[in-house]
């Protein structure tokens, strides 16, 4: 018995089967276009588009929470409102939304790594050559009145108010090499071009029958400081508040994460007093490398692994002037110290330095020139011995010192070269 063959489907199910298979892709050219008829998300009242938003700092220092002067928070994570996938010519790239800056706004970056002539114009003056060069003179030749505890970190420092009335914070080492190391920090900042962030700095010799010590004979007795010791002279300045570092050092660092770079594409949609604050933090972050300083966003970082968010808080030795430029204090730990233990803290100085890819060309141009000439060390010398009077009494670097500071330009020079020889393909 012959079995009967089964009859071949007609036309009509075949178009059916068809027509049910397209309908996934149907369905998603449908939806692709309801979303592109929908209005673009828009990030919360109040706060400013681009990657990163811009908050308000916890109150610090005399500041009310409701108002007063503000301190820098910054760099948040964007809301998800404003974040979203789209897909290019085949590859999918992060979309942020109301990231273009409007057609007439003025790149703050030129060159692809340095910071514009009219950012750089708005950065505030900081303390003034011939303002620091006075203030000086004036503090070498007067009397110190009297000495108070408090206001000027350690213990065994005091603060100090002069004959002519204005007012310094001393500050005793614990060894000799921590005041060197201020010294010699704040005169490598003078051959940086960026001494203007650094308050005056001057040294002193302790001497109870001295002329500049006499009136203050009794106190220097309860402090324990050493006959003939030498100490700094550092400006007391007023109203100074703390800061919270930005991103990429500040809310986008964790334990294990590297840091993202600062470059020219993370600038768009930044407000000026933003990318004011950004071109100070480029020269910080330069400066500490050089002198190798663990005493300040470095010390924050080394902290998250057991404070997660340490870096959400005052960074330390880093103050704001009421005009918004940063005062970098108390650097004893550059140089002479942070030389020492570089295998500890180059972990963390390394990968900051890292991080920076837009710079003042002035600075720049500085390193540069110390890396062609390999002067580093001699005109670090040639200014200290020119402008600091007890220059001998600490010494200057070490043969060994001298030889790691050149090589911390050249390293700088270096990175520097390489972010131009990024922006230079992207």
């Amino acid at each position: 018995m012959k079995r009967a063959r089964r009859a071949a489907p007609g036309p009509l199910p075949v178009l059916g089967l068809l027509l049910l298979g397209a309908l996934p892709g149907l369905w998603t050219v449908l939806l692709r276009r309801e979303a592109a008829a929908l209005p673009e998300p828009r990030p919360p009242a109040g706060q400013s588009p681009g990657r990163w938003g811009w908050g308000r700092s916890p109150p610090v220092r005399g500041e009310s929470g409701g108002g007063g002067q503000k301190t820098f928070r910054t760099l948040l994570a964007v809301p998800a409102a404003a974040t979203d996938r789209e897909e290019r010519d085949g590859e999918e790239r992060l979309a942020v939304t109301d990231s273009q800056p409007p057609a007439d706004t003025a790149s703050p970056v030129e060159r692809g790594i340095f910071w514009s002539r009219e950012v750089e114009e708005q950065v505030p003056p900081g303390f003034a050559a011939e303002e620091a060069a006075a203030w000086l003179a004036a503090a070498r030749a007067a009397r110190v009145a009297s000495l108070e505890r408090g206001g000027c970190g350690r213990s065994s420092n005091r603060l100090a108010r002069l004959s002519d009335g204005s007012r310094a914070c001393v500050r005793y080492g614990i060894n000799p090499e921590q005041i060197q190391g201020e010294a010699l920090s704040y005169h490598l900042a003078g051959v940086l071009g960026m001494q203007e962030r650094l308050p005056p700095m001057a040294l002193a010799l302790v001497e109870a029958r001295g002329r500049q010590w006499e009136p203050v004979r009794e106190e220097l007795r309860g402090s324990h400081w050493a006959e003939g010791a030498v100490v700094s002279l550092t400006r007391w300045v007023d109203n100074l508040t703390a800061v919270v570092a930005p991103a990429p050092w500040g809310a986008e660092a964790s334990v294990g994460r590297r840091l993202q770079p600062l470059s020219a594409g993370e600038l768009v949609g930044l407000s000026p007093s933003q990318l004011v604050e950004l071109v100070q933090w480029s020269d910080l972050i330069l400066f500490d490398y050089l002198t190798a300083n663990f005493d300040r966003l470095v010390s924050n970082l080394f902290s998250l692994q057991w404070d997660p968010r340490v870096m959400r808080r005052a960074t330390s030795n880093l103050l704001r002037a009421p005009d918004g430029g940063l005062v970098f204090m108390d650097n004893e730990a550059g140089l002479v110290h942070g030389y020492r233990l570089l295998s500890m803290w180059d972990p963390y100085n390394e990968p900051l330095l890292r991080s920076v890819c837009v710079f003042r060309e002035g600075t720049a141009r500085r390193v540069a020139e110390l890396h062609r000439r390999r002067s580093a060390a001699a005109e670090l010398r040639r200014r200290y011995r020119a402008r600091e009077p007890l220059w001998a009494r600490l010494g200057f670097l070490s043969e060994r010192q001298a030889e790691l500071l050149q090589a911390r330009v050249d390293f700088v020079h270096r990175h520097i070269a390489h972010c131009r020889a990024q922006a230079a393909v992207l």
